[in-house]
């Protein structure tokens, strides 16, 4: 099944305009939160009257689980529209980040779910497009995109990546580097590889490099990405040849917008695992089979991993690449940083 119908609805979505999906229980007509304004949401929902999708995590911060209809903690809320619920109201109810510049209304109540299976298909369309999972919600109108929750759950970037091009690539870990684009029909992001060493018959050192753009170009000291970048270019040059994958994952696989509004939920106090969360988010929303499917391309099959994520371990072999050796990152943590890798050590397991 292709995924282009998903990536349709994807970009109607991060548009502000509305979309249409369908599933076995049902169907239903959404437009995003985030995406809303006085006049969007007017033409959306000229009588005011769409209820709003939001995640269970984000209901429990409402005070919402307690009702029948937010019960099930993995099940989308709906919650009632009433009419002070207007585009800025709504934004409000959906960012956990705007919780303390604007104190919540309330009281909310939770509407029975007529079609949870579409619901849910809802929110993983909105993680998929990295957006806030939350929406206005009707049963009718006019649509720019359709989808359903199979294509939905079809929707995968490493089935139909293929490789786009590659070219010399000096950098100062090797001048006779070379660069491989990666591209999907699917989706638009572009990830790359860039091979280091020349290839021979040992399994090659490879690095999983997730995109970090505050960390990787701007030089954040709340991560540890840039420098890890850097050590692994360094680590792979040591070798006798290697590949980094730079995977264009951006703040665990919940984009740049959403990894910021994690950041200003951390300078609240929260850590990045409940950050994430508290947006509803998963902790690790990644797809390593993406990274698999871009080194059997290469004809990589066997690899040393330098990584101290066990997850990465566990996603490439489940994806058909075998690990023979986890190789660790070693770094120096800052002031800045020193909760982050805490956080990493304490509650997603990572090791050295």
């Amino acid at each position: 099944m292709s995924g282009r119908a998903a990536a349709r609805a994807i970009d109607a979505l991060r548009r502000g305009w509305a979309v249409s999906l369908r599933a076995a229980d049902g169907a239903m007509r959404l437009m995003a939160v985030e995406g809303a304004d006085k006049v969007t949401l007017a033409a959306f929902d000229p009588a005011g009257e769409a209820d709003i999708l939001i995640s269970a995590a984000r209901a429990q911060t409402l005070k919402l689980a307690n009702q029948r209809a937010a019960a099930d903690p993995d099940m989308p809320v709906l919650v009632a529209r009433v009419p002070w619920i207007d585009a800025d109201v709504a934004t409000a109810i959906s960012d956990p980040v705007l919780d303390l510049a604007s104190p919540l209304k309330g009281p909310f109540t939770a509407e029975p779910l007529a079609a949870p299976e579409a619901a849910k298909a809802a929110l993983r369309l909105a993680r998929l497009a990295g957006i806030l999972p939350a929406f206005f919600v009707t049963a009718d109108g006019e649509v720019e995109a359709e989808v359903s929750a199979e294509e939905i759950a079809a929707y995968d970037d490493a089935v139909h990546l293929a490789i786009a091009t590659r070219a010399r690539l000096p950098v100062s870990a090797s001048e006779t580097a070379e660069i491989v684009a990666f591209r999907s029909p699917d989706e638009p992001r572009e990830h790359v590889a860039l091979i280091v060493g020349k290839r021979d018959s040992s399994p090659p050192v490879v690095r999983l490099h997730s995109e970090c753009l505050t960390g990787d170009v701007l030089g954040s000291l709340k991560c540890d990405c840039g420098p890890q970048l850097h050590q692994a270019l360094h680590q792979i040059a040591d070798a006798p040849w290697g590949v980094l994958l730079y995977l264009r994952q951006e703040g665990r696989g919940i984009g740049l917008v959403n990894k910021l509004r994690a950041y200003a939920l951390q300078d609240q106090g929260f850590d990045t695992v409940d950050a994430n969360v508290r947006l509803g988010f998963a902790i690790d929303a990644r797809d390593f089979s993406v990274a698999a499917r871009m080194l059997a391309l290469l004809g990589v099959h066997e690899v040393r991993l330098l990584t101290n994520n066990p997850n990465k371990v566990a996603g490439l072999e489940a994806a058909g690449i075998g690990v023979l050796e986890r190789l660790p990152i070693i770094l120096p943590a800052n002031p800045h940083n020193e909760r982050y890798l805490a956080t990493k050590r304490d509650r997603t397991g990572h090791q050295l």
